[in-house]
């Protein structure tokens, strides 16, 4: 009986620690507001994110940065609902798919709001935090937090991908 009710409390005091760790409640549903092509400049080059619609606890975007008549960077992006909130993946990788680093970066939800998100980072990588907002029908914002704790915000506006 005294190995039981230790095996319980555990269990629980793991369960506990769990929640409190975990990033706000939200679903992949609260960001369908992402889904769409977005455009717009990155210095001289364009950047371009193309989020796909959430299904099946995830939602996705394939991101492409080209100037100079050549593509420069390839970015994957994907949100997962992961105990009861979401946790972001990013890996870039060079033309000829040869990977920028070893292996995704990890960020958990920090914030969730109406046409609103932040993501803040759990594991190594090129950025502290990332963020998303959609104030218009046509304006996409990428806001970007360095570890210096500077942010720089990409604007990208609304376009077909059937142009």
């Amino acid at each position: 009986m005294k190995k039981l009710t230790a095996i319980l409390a555990l269990n629980l005091l793991a369960l506990l620690s769990a929640s409190v760790y975990a990033g706000p409640p939200a679903t992949v549903a609260d960001l369908s507001w992402m889904t769409g092509n977005w455009a717009g400049a990155l210095g001289p080059n364009q950047l371009e994110e193309n989020w796909i619609a959430g299904e099946g606890g995830s939602i996705a975007a394939m991101v492409r940065m080209t100037g100079n008549d050549a593509t420069s960077m390839f970015e994957m992006i994907t949100i997962e609902e992961v105990d009861g909130s979401l946790v972001l993946h990013i890996q870039q990788w060079d033309p000829g798919m040869a990977p920028r680093t070893e292996g995704a970066q990890e960020m958990e939800l920090e914030e969730i709001g109406e046409n609103s998100v932040k993501f803040k980072a759990v594991s190594e990588g090129g950025m502290a935090s990332l963020a998303y907002s959609h104030p218009d029908a046509d304006t996409f914002i990428i806001h970007v937090g360095q570890a210096s704790g500077q942010v720089f915000d990409i604007t990208l506006t609304a376009r077909s991908v059937w142009k």
